[in-house]
């Protein structure tokens, strides 16, 4: 936060290159879409830039029990509890990750790019979120700015995988409407959405696979759960994969997986069907539903009042 510089100072800094200056326009330029056309709360955030001296912004840690589907939580002040916690160094992280024997528990860390403070303060465009595609960069900026209009205390889970809807969404209508003659871009960010939702599906099936898996007390054993997991990437390779139509999933059944890393691509990916129910039942209105999405907050159970919406109306 201290390394702030108004956007257009920077942009009258000669010593950054052009291209990342373009970024900084093309993130305002999100902003100022999510906030007019989708209806998202206007603030303060990303009128600022930040150079960061880290490949990251902060290195996240998700922990889950060695056989149970079942996140390991933190609670804080004002978001209540959260099935991750972010770290400034790597090693901070892998610290962390000491307190939770190899024995019991499984533990995955990753970097992550960009973060929101939920609106408590102007947030600034970070130099680790330059690094991403264009496209990727207008997903981040939209995904963020609807955890700054809509969060739910005590539901991440539901929280992220709303933003990542949104993010999507939103992503390609900006495309549509202000790139209509980068149909190259648009057709690729088509794709990515399409097979996110090939791999939402991969990753909700896995989980209620798993769960039903763990209950037969036999399966804890670790080389019957390495083994499964082998045959659960095989299976991703040869049957998931090749009904994609982009390389973002390419590698990922080339990495290490276990319960605390699987649980940390259910918060953002697990059952977003519901989520498309309901867009459509306003029409594919982003304001009608946005404000839909912001009287959530009010509801004890976020996810079953939804599902009880897409069913009932």
């Amino acid at each position: 936060m201290k390394k702030r510089v108004p956007i257009e100072k920077s942009l009258k800094d000669k010593t950054i290159p052009k291209k990342i200056k373009g970024k900084l326009k093309l993130a305002q330029k999100a902003k100022i879409f999510s906030e007019q056309e989708l209806k998202l709360d206007s603030t303060n955030n990303y009128s600022s830039f930040a150079q960061l001296d880290e490949k990251y912004v902060s290195y996240i840690i998700s922990v889950a029990p060695l056989y149970e589907l079942k996140h390991h939580k933190w609670k804080f002040p004002f978001i209540g509890s959260v099935p991750y916690k972010g770290f400034h160094t790597h090693k901070e992280a892998e610290e962390e990750a000491l307190k939770y024997p190899k024995s019991d528990f499984d533990t995955y860390i990753r970097g992550a790019t960009a973060y929101s403070t939920l609106g408590w303060f102007d947030d600034p465009i970070l130099s680790s979120m330059l690094r991403y595609k264009d496209y990727n960069l207008v997903n981040v900026i939209i995904h963020e700015t609807v955890h700054a209009t809509i969060y739910i205390k005590d539901h991440a889970d539901f929280n992220e995988r709303l933003a990542t809807f949104i993010g999507n969404k939103g992503t390609e209508l900006f495309y549509k409407k202000h790139f209509k003659n980068s149909k190259d871009i648009l057709l690729q960010i088509q794709n990515e959405n399409h097979d996110d939702k090939i791999f939402s599906d991969f990753v909700s099936a896995t989980v209620k696979q798993l769960n039903i898996w763990y209950t037969d007390k036999e399966n804890h054993d670790l080389q019957k759960k390495d083994a499964y997991f082998q045959a659960l990437l095989k299976k991703f390779k040869s049957e998931i994969l090749p009904k994609m139509k982009s390389k973002q999933y390419r590698h990922f059944h080339k990495n290490k997986f276990n319960n605390a890393k699987l649980l940390s691509l259910k918060t953002y990916f697990y059952d977003l069907s519901d989520f498309e129910k309901a867009f459509k039942k306003f029409n594919s209105d982003f304001e009608k539903f946005i404000s839909f999405c912001k009287k959530l907050e009010d509801q004890k159970d976020p996810e079953a009042y939804l599902k009880k919406f897409v069913l009932v109306n």
